[in-house]
């Protein structure tokens, strides 16, 4: 199974200054395949993306691309953006993208044309369950990936645990509409303080009986801790945790 740590999980160190590839060096001393960096971390990506390639290279370890942008704009068009940034993924030498849909029901024209002019031969297209009701929701996302599927465009799916919370749907059966199209699970747990929400450090407290909600979920699929955890040992214990489960 492949483990992968987002750089959520270094929150504190990267608003303290720390660059992502200075990330990669910790990861490799983990237990884990590979990172999935995050755009909005990067201060200076002409500099930064091909040193995130060497280290990536030098450790042999996997590269994954979270951008906080969407497919479609507001208005349908197909954001003009995403071939500038799967070409930021191909200097990383990175596996996934990943995107949220964005307004996918205002689209009109021709998506396999749409996508075409994407290098999705190279690195492979994901689109995650975010936070808002326009990406997040099951409806929007089926609709999306099926349309993807019957035009033959290569598209996979995040299901993000942690993001059901936020739209207020059911984990569970969202794992079962969604799970045919899965290629990647993000895990997160939340608490739930009388309405307020917030990301927990442990996979087993908070809301979600994430063991079960995997029952339903592909096993053959890269698996991301993404949560902020303060000390080392804290994430190793996490590591522990999420393979002990997907490797029985």
């Amino acid at each position: 199974m492949t483990v992968i740590l987002n750089t959520w999980i270094f929150e504190n160190d990267v608003k303290n200054g720390v660059k992502q590839d200075e990330l990669i060096d910790r990861v490799s001393k983990l237990d884990v395949d590979g990172i999935e960096v995050r755009r909005e971390y990067f201060k200076d990506l002409a500099v930064e993306l091909p040193i995130v390639a060497r280290k990536a290279m030098q450790y042999k370890l996997l590269i994954n691309y979270s951008v906080p942008d969407q497919v479609f704009l507001d208005n349908g068009m197909l954001n003009p953006k995403l071939a500038m940034y799967f070409e930021e993924g191909l200097i990383m030498g990175i596996k996934k993208i990943k995107f949220n849909i964005g307004n996918f029901a205002a689209f009109t024209g021709d998506l396999k044309q749409a996508f075409s002019a994407l290098l999705l031969d190279k690195i492979t297209m994901n689109v995650e369950n975010d936070q808002t009701e326009l990406s997040g929701s099951v409806e929007a996302l089926v609709t999306f990936l099926e349309s993807a599927k019957q035009h033959d465009i290569p598209v996979g799916y995040v299901y993000d645990l942690g993001n059901w919370a936020f739209t207020k749907q059911d984990a569970l059966k969202s794992a079962d509409s969604l799970s045919q199209y899965t290629d990647y699970i993000h895990l997160k747990n939340v608490i739930n303080n009388d309405g307020n929400l917030v990301t927990s450090a442990n996979l087993d407290e908070g809301m979600f009986n994430w063991r079960v909600i995997l029952k339903h979920l592909p096993k053959n699929v890269a698996f991301a801790l993404e949560f902020p955890m303060d000390t080392k040992s804290l994430i190793q214990s996490q590591i522990t945790l999420l393979k002990k489960e997907i490797e029985e």
